[in-house]
């Protein structure tokens, strides 16, 4: 490559270099606290504080990555590349080539469906696919686990559901209570007593069917309950969860999943690494969140209405631990109040999660199964009788 060549292709570089610098240093600029919490939804694993944290380190890691590209690598690089081109031309081979080997080697890894709800086979309770709602709990088993310093056993009848015991299933001709959602309502971390469906069912004297499963969003509870509902003959209430810090969990579509007008959909293929960078940066754009939105209100209130048709009284139940941040706030408001959808608020102390795993400990599942025994009393549901029409209408 003669003298002339090389320089106008170390200046092509070198302006490349620039301009990405400085596109990475105004976005670490531009993308600040306000834009953040509107893009990256509230987590139920990682609090608000932590949250805060890491966003402010990415964005300095960012923009110090700007200034270096444009002050400090931009003129080495560019002289590198001008005098070698073939030495980076196998690099950046080498880099690119590197993409694909590790998805070939991740998806010989991961076959599951939704690669963020994948646990390995020994990981208790143990899920099996299925075609429709993307995983079921593994029936007719009990598996055990060790706990805060105990072990805990997750046993499940033949339907799949949660009871305290395999030779106890739940029996679909009782007077049952019917809990629908994820792993707090499944229990995970605490013993069949210490659960919501358990508590709640002590509480009021009727039989409770856990028919959750862990890390199910709404759109797949109301599929499972859908499934489900038809078996009991007395389904006298029907309980389901909503939590604003689980609502990102609602805009998965690498699993089954329900459109608008609750349209079932097969999950979107998704490459491995493209489902580990959504993971490392869960940036939502304002569509995903409108169609969220609007979904999860569509599923809330198909819901309500598949419990009334049974004559059942729905109730939709909302922890919340500590005090509520601003972002929780507006996903509560915008997907049930502005929809006018009937829920109980269940404030919780922050510190009534099981240690280092945040599920809620038997302390916030008892105030959560007394806020329900408390809705369904005021509603007329009773061992003796079933629910009021006026309840239920």
């Amino acid at each position: 490559m003669r003298l002339a060549e090389r320089h106008s292709v170390r200046v092509t570089v070198e302006i490349g270099i620039a301009f990405l610098g400085v596109v990475l240093l105004a976005s670490a600029l531009l993308a600040n606290q306000r834009w953040l919490d509107h893009h990256f939804l509230p987590s139920f694993y990682v609090s608000r504080s932590l949250f805060v944290l890491i966003e402010s380190i990415v964005r300095v890691v960012v923009a110090v990555i700007g200034l270096v590209l444009s002050l400090v690598v931009r003129r080495p690089l560019g002289k590198f590349i001008a005098n070698h081109p073939a030495r980076a031309l196998q690099i950046a081979l080498a880099v690119l080539l590197a993409f694909p080997a590790t998805e070939f080697v991740l998806r010989l890894r991961n076959r599951r469906v939704a690669m963020t709800e994948e646990e390995p086979p020994q990981f208790e309770p143990s899920r099996q696919l299925d075609t429709r709602l993307g995983w079921l709990f593994v029936p007719s088993r009990t598996g055990h686990t060790m706990a805060d310093n105990r072990s805990v056993d997750y046993s499940f009848d033949s339907a799949g559901y949660r009871v305290r015991s395999v030779d106890e299933p739940v029996d679909p001709d009782r007077p049952t209570i019917v809990f629908t959602g994820e792993s707090m309502i499944v229990g995970e971390r605490l013993t069949w007593d210490e659960t919501i469906p358990a508590q709640t069912g002590a509480i009021l004297g009727l039989q409770s069917a856990n028919i959750a499963v862990s890390g199910f969003a709404n759109d797949q509870a109301y599929l499972r309950l859908q499934a489900e509902l038809p078996r009991f003959r007395h389904p006298v209430a029907v309980v389901t969860l909503f939590a604003p810090l689980l609502f990102d969990r609602n805009l998965v579509d690498d699993r089954p999943h329900l459109g608008p007008g609750l349209v079932w959909l097969p999950a979107v293929p998704r490459w491995r690494m493209a489902t580990i960078a959504k993971f490392l940066v869960p940036y939502r754009s304002d569509e995903e969140i409108e169609r969220g939105v609007s979904d999860t209100r569509e599923v809330l209130r198909a819901t309500i209405e598949l419990v009334r048709s049974r004559g059942s009284v729905p109730i939709i139940v909302v922890p919340q631990f500590g005090p509520e941040e601003a972002g929780e706030r507006e996903i509560r408001n915008r997907v049930l109040d502005e929809a006018g959808l009937p829920y109980v608020w269940v404030k919780l102390d922050a510190s009534w999660r099981v240690p280092d795993d945040g599920h809620p400990d038997a302390r916030a599942a008892h105030a959560i199964a007394v806020a329900i025994a408390n809705k369904l009393r005021s509603a007329g549901v009773s061992p003796a009788n079933e629910p009021s029409k006026k309840a239920v209408s």
